[in-house]
């Protein structure tokens, strides 16, 4: 990013998104919009493959009267910007189509797809961990967390404190907003040892 962006107080906001490429609803890349026309700036793609593989998502995105840049294609204009979204959205269908085409074949040969036996209450509470671990040590989290443990000792109820989080911009670790639930689970869900 540095080789894009050698200051970074030039830098006004970042948005995070932890979508599938293959997803049309993106709540963070449509913030990025409105805040880069809002402001007359720039959005910085990292790679435009990740963005969207739905060639007429990306060539909205390119006629949204936006200028973006894509790290991954510096150079590129609204041509190979469109030749991309086509090749991207046709590498999408492929891999749509291989993934079908061997789980077919698998199933043809009487294989039994997903295998129950694999989910062991360890395994279950090994990835409970590792999500606890990741919400845990998320920065947003972490700061979000704070808030909400001074609003709790306020006296709030939970409703009133994801609904403060959320007007204040807050997001939780996977982009989307807070709920009741999504902050009792800051609160009172330790890491589980």
């Amino acid at each position: 990013m540095r080789a894009f962006v050698p200051d970074p107080a030039q830098l006004l906001s970042e948005y995070v998104e932890i979508e599938s490429g293959k997803k049309d609803q993106r709540p963070q890349l449509l913030a990025a919009l409105a805040e880069a026309r809002r402001v007359g700036s720039t959005l910085l793609i990292a790679k435009l493959d990740r963005l969207s593989r739905n060639a007429s998502f990306i060539l909205a995105l390119r006629d949204s009267g936006v200028d973006f840049v894509c790290c991954d294609i510096p150079d590129a204009n609204t041509l190979t910007v469109g030749l991309f979204a086509v090749l991207a959205q046709h590498e999408r269908e492929t891999i749509s189509k291989r993934t079908k085409d061997a789980l077919a074949a698998k199933k043809a040969q009487g294989d039994q797809l997903g295998n129950p036996q694999n989910v062991t209450p360890a395994i279950n509470r090994q990835g409970r961990e590792a999500m606890q671990r990741n919400a845990r040590e998320h920065q947003a989290n972490r700061q979000a967390a704070q808030l909400a443990e001074l609003l709790r000792a306020k006296g709030q109820t939970l409703w009133q404190i994801a609904t403060k989080l959320n007007e204040a911009g807050y997001r939780t670790r996977r982009g989307k907003g807070f709920h009741a639930t999504t902050v009792h689970r800051l609160l009172y869900m330790p890491l589980v040892t």
